[in-house]
């Protein structure tokens, strides 16, 4: 049974963003230790729980109220919110700051023999990704018709392999996709509720999402 006293925490367990959480907990003030391979970390001065879980798990944990907190990057809680739209749910939560780590982009890429002159150039390919919902969302906005390769990591890999003509991936900021050979830039994939340029570019930020039974996100901060 959970104990309503404490507020609880979601954050990344390990990868590219859970040190940079683990440090914005620190200037918060919040002492605790997160070196122990535990799922669940108690602060020692505040009554705070910190549920170290896998990225993906994270929208949904605070949109089932399991958790009062997030700290997640925009590209996944997106994905979320359009894959159980998708299903018929109405999720609701709310976004409480942009935290500006983790830069990155959520890019489409072709190999570099391919011939591409825009998304129309994808009509009917393969694309590998990560993020379907995403990628569907953009795609048929263009009027493109395309068959997804889910794949839940070493997306780069898949037009070498044969998996797909094209790949849709993020991106760090000055970073090729997977380090590998490089590849043409489809474009970045604007977030559905990230009208600004500037969150577009940073499409992989971490933001603050908290639940709330009144107020549904509407891919708005509030007051923005």
């Amino acid at each position: 049974m959970l104990d309503k006293t404490r507020l609880r925490i979601a954050m990344q367990k390990s990868g590219r963003l859970s040190d940079e959480s683990q440090e914005l907990l620190a200037r918060c003030g919040i002492k605790i230790n997160l070196q122990q391979q535990r799922l669940i970390a108690f602060a020692e001065n505040m009554p705070i729980d910190i549920l170290r879980v896998r990225d993906d798990d994270i929208p949904g944990l605070v949109m089932d109220g399991v958790v009062d907190l997030g700290i997640i990057g925009e590209n996944v809680l997106e994905e979320e919110l359009l894959s159980r739209r998708a299903q018929g749910e109405d999720p609701r939560y709310f976004t409480l700051r942009r935290l500006d780590f983790g830069g990155c982009r959520l890019s489409l890429a072709t190999p570099l023999d391919a011939e591409y002159t825009g998304p129309q150039s994808l009509q009917d390919a393969r694309i590998a990704t990560s993020y379907p919902h995403l990628l569907k969302q953009y795609l048929d906005k263009q009027g493109v018709r395309f068959k997804s390769c889910l794949l839940n990591g070493s997306v780069e890999v898949a037009p070498r392999a044969g998996l797909a003509d094209a790949i849709c991936d993020l991106v760090s900021t000055g970073a090729t996709l997977g380090g590998q050979r490089p590849a043409r830039s489809g474009g970045d994939l604007p977030l559905q509720g990230l009208p600004d340029p500037a969150r577009r570019r940073n499409a992989g930020s971490q933001t603050a999402a908290d639940r709330s039974p009144d107020d549904p996100h509407s891919g708005r901060d509030p007051g923005a």
